[in-house]
């Protein structure tokens, strides 16, 4: 799968240290990759997808003010519109998980639309490079997208190995089937299901991620940094080698390449397939 964000036939990934103007880091990591002109045009709605699983404090759910801070900067580039659209974990609600962790008034701030899957009806779609998960039901807004802008935010999860960007679609699938995809081949399946999206850009809160278990809690490190790229594949390997590098006890402690979420996306053909076609800008 191409993507805007090339040079040389290489899936660009850019990584830049946060500063103390969250704001200004995010554009800056956007720019580095050649700007958000070259997916979002002037007028366009875009589509924001955060973490909200749970409302335990980021990074097991997205920092408010990274999603204030990328919302700007879109808004910035010439956005008419923008919606934030998840789904929490089984028996929460995730208009309370939006309340409790405050991005609910960051949403009204941005004028921007919060909506709560939970709340709407789900629609059944085939995922055609599906291998073990070729359909499923997924929320009836996300029928309507135009831009999409992933914004996850790295950790360890004790099932799926890692949380990167393929890893939030999770919570655009109903309930009851993401119960299934947890049941057997969760990590393979990750990929199936991501498969069927094709996100514009993925901007990757790295500043905190949880290096042991996860997806609510874990042990925390501290990289300090925000990754940018249009290829889910390249981002979520320069995030796994980031919580690698940090030799905690996870589930990660193979060759990037070879965790299965990365493994099977490749195998089905999401974006990148080797180091050799990632180029990292820093």
């Amino acid at each position: 799968m191409s993507t805007p964000f090339m040079k040389n036939g290489r899936f660009l990934v850019s990584k830049v240290v946060a500063g103390k103007d969250l704001k200004t880091s995010v554009k800056q990591t956007i720019d580095l990759l050649g700007g958000l002109g070259k997916v979002i045009d002037s007028g366009d709605k875009v589509t924001i997808k955060p973490n909200l699983n749970t409302a335990d404090p980021y990074p097991a759910s997205s920092d408010p003010l990274f999603i204030k801070a990328l919302g700007e900067v879109i808004l910035d580039a010439g956005a008419s519109k923008l919606e934030i659209i998840d789904s929490s974990t089984m028996r929460v609600s995730t208009r309370g998980v939006a309340k409790k962790i405050g991005l609910d008034s960051i949403a009204e701030n941005l004028d921007a639309d919060l909506i709560f899957l939970d709340e709407h009806d789900w629609i059944k779609v085939k995922f055609p490079r599906g291998k073990y998960l070729k359909s499923g039901s997924i929320g009836k807004p996300l029928m309507n997208i135009q831009k999409l802008v992933l914004a996850p935010c790295l950790k360890t999860h004790f099932l799926a190995g890692f949380t990167g960007s393929m890893k939030l679609f999770v919570g655009w699938i109903k309930h009851s089937q993401r119960i299934r995809m947890h049941a057997r081949k969760l990590q393979p399946k990750i990929a199936d299901l991501a498969s069927y999206f094709h996100p514009d850009l993925i901007v990757m809160d790295a500043r905190t991620c949880f290096v042991t278990e996860g997806p609510a809690s874990g042990t925390c490190s501290s990289p300090g940094v925000i990754l940018a790229s249009g290829d889910m594949v390249a981002i979520d390997v320069e995030g796994a080698k980031i919580i690698q590098c940090c030799n905690a006890k996870n589930k990660l402690d193979m060759e990037t390449w070879d965790i299965p979420q990365i493994k099977h996306a490749v195998e089905i053909g999401i974006g990148a397939k080797s180091d050799s076609d990632i180029a990292v800008i820093e």
